[in-house]
Order: C-alpha cells, then structure tokens, then sequence
C-alpha cells in the first residue's frame, strides 16, 4: 500500500507571506492567484527507468513508480512536472576528470549488465538516465534562480552523493548533486552552495569532492556504523563539512536535535546563495538498508526548516534530488511528504 498523508506546515516566515502579498497584488491586475503563483518544479522522465539493476537488488526501477504512484492525486496537482533534459558531459567534467566520465561512458553495455563494483551496475539504458540526472540538475537550477519556480524536486536515478572523483560506487556513477553546485556557481556567479544530505548512508562523494572548498558547505545526518564508513563528527574538511552521525534506531528526536544544533546552525552560519538537498529517504523506519526510525513527517519538517531559512538567506532558492529510499512505501510517504512541504514556498 502506497501512503499520501497531508503533513502540518512549519509557520511561513516574513518572505512567504510577503510573495503572498505580491501574487494577490498580481491577481488584482487580472491574473487569478492561481496563474500567478509559483510553484514546485518536477523534474521526471522514463529514461530514469531504463537503468535495469539485477534481480533483488534494491535500487530498482520500481522505486520511481512507487514515487510517482503517490504523486497521482490531487494534493499534488499544482505540480509544474517537467521532462528532464539530456545534460552535457561538460557538466560531469565540473567535479569528475575527464578520463572518469570517459570510463563510464565505456562501461555502459549495449546488451545485459556491467558490474563496477559488487554493488554498482550500469545497463544499456544507464548511460542516458546519468545524462538526464544532469539534466534534470541544470534545468532545475537555472529555473529556480530565474524565478521560474518556486522550487524543485528531481526524481531521478541512479543515485548520485556515493560516486567519488575517480570512483563509482554506492549504486552511483556521477555525483549529480556536487555537478549541480559546482554548476550553479560557474554558470550562474553564485558564491556559496549549501548541500544538506538525510540520507541514512553518508555521502562520501561530495565530502571528498568539496573536502577543501570553503564555497560549498556540506552538511550530512546519517547512520554510523554504516556503510560507506564515513561520516564522523571528526571529519571537518576546511571547516566546511559537518556530519551529525546518529545510532542505529535512533527516532525522531534524536534525528530533530541532531538537525536544529548542527545542520540547521551551520547552514545558518555559512549563509548560503543556494541550497540544494540529497534527499534520501532510507532513514525511514521500514527500509531494509538503515535501522533510523524516522516517519514523512520527520522529512517534512527538516524541509520546512531549510525553507524557513532559505526565505531568508537565499530568496527561497532550493532544489531537492532523490538518492536513497528502498522500501517502496516509505519511500513514497517521505518523498510525498518532502513535497507537499515543498509546494508551500
């Protein structure tokens, strides 16, 4: 069974209510409130299906159906859904060499499967889903800072916060969300990416990539011990990486605690021109992968946190990837949650 649940909203700061005020003003010159407000941008496509992974592996095709199963009624039609577009390997070439983008291209079969490591699999389809991934990251961004949408969530796959430098792994080939930062710096002159990682697996591919980088503040709450490894209080980079690791079966109040005093304070703190978010929902209490106790409500509310602060700091600008979630339900309620808290910017 697929759950949708409509979550309370956090308290809309200063900034929402006076968007309000200007789409009404709007309304009043004869565009109806509905037309002239903004909205979340979803950015799909069915390419992201086309990356086959063995049998019994868990991130599978059947995660995005589950996804855009819950998606299917009317809470969410206001959507503005969206195909993703193909990317450029220029934007991969952002934070991988371009040997590494020419590798994976290569290992990208034309019939069956190729293993990169014992987790990591590319299909004859995965080439084109890791180019819309991009894709879907650009067009997000570049819509977002026009002020075309309020926001937006890119339903993709592969996930992408594993993959290092000079490494494929985790079920990821290309780190997308780093390339989205490091893009939204050089094509759009922003100085400063907030990227905040829920995901229950640490993200030790964008730790790695930013590990020296002071304009890119990562920001991750995750299980320790867990693969990949990584993750402890003790690794700071240039003062820009903070994790805030919980213990298996830790619930929501640790997970809330851990968020107010660390993520939330640093993305304070650091000021952002950006944030974008590794939304991974496998710290779901009913996914196989994690032992994190967390409900949509929990995802829910850490969005609407990153809103409150993203109203002030950087003119609501967020933009949310998929990355983990492997039970289908819970991946549904939390991704369903996540959004419904994301259309009320």
């Amino acid at each position: 069974m697929i759950v949708c649940v409509a979550l309370p909203l956090t308290r809309p700061c200063r900034l929402r209510q006076m968007m309000g005020q200007a789409i009404m003003k709007q309304a009043k010159k004869g565009e109806s409130a509905a037309e002239a407000r903004l909205t979340t941008l979803l950015l799909h496509h069915a390419a992201f299906l086309d990356h086959a992974t063995p049998p019994g592996h868990p991130e599978r095709p059947d995660r995005l159906r589950a996804l855009h199963g819950a998606l299917d009624n009317e809470t969410f039609q206001m959507l503005d859904r969206q195909d993703a577009p193909l990317g450029d390997t220029a934007v991969a070439g952002l934070v991988h060499p371009d040997a590494y983008v020419k590798a994976i291209r290569k290992a990208v079969p034309e019939d069956g499967l190729t293993r990169i490591d014992p987790d990591t699999v590319a299909s004859p389809g995965s080439w084109e889903a890791v180019m819309r991934a991009l894709g879907a990251a650009t067009f997000a961004i570049d819509a977002v800072i026009a002020g075309r949408a309020a926001n937006a969530f890119a339903a993709v796959r592969p996930p992408g916060h594993h993959a290092e430098t000079n490494r494929a792994m985790g079920f990821c080939l290309f780190n997308t969300i780093a390339a989205a930062a490091r893009y939204a710096q050089q094509s759009h002159g922003l100085e400063r990416v907030a990227i905040i990682d829920w995901d229950v697996h640490h993200g030790n591919g964008t730790q790695e990539i930013f590990w020296d980088d002071p304009s890119v503040l990562y920001a991750s709450t995750h299980q320790m011990p867990l693969f990949p490894g990584t993750g402890a209080l003790s690794e700071t980079g240039a003062g820009n990486i903070v994790n805030a690791p919980l213990s298996p079966g830790d619930n929501s109040e640790r997970f809330r605690q851990a968020f107010n005093e660390r993520i939330l304070k640093s993305v304070t703190d650091f000021q952002p021109d950006l944030i974008l978010i590794s939304a991974g929902f496998d710290a779901h209490y009913r996914d196989p992968l994690g032992e994190i106790r967390l409900t949509g409500e929990d995802f829910a509310w850490a969005t609407g946190k990153l809103m409150d602060i993203a109203d002030f700091r950087c003119e609501g600008r967020i933009v949310s990837m998929l990355e983990g979630g492997y039970d289908l339900e819970g991946l549904a309620e939390s991704a369903a949650a996540h959004i419904t808290q994301l259309m009320q910017a």
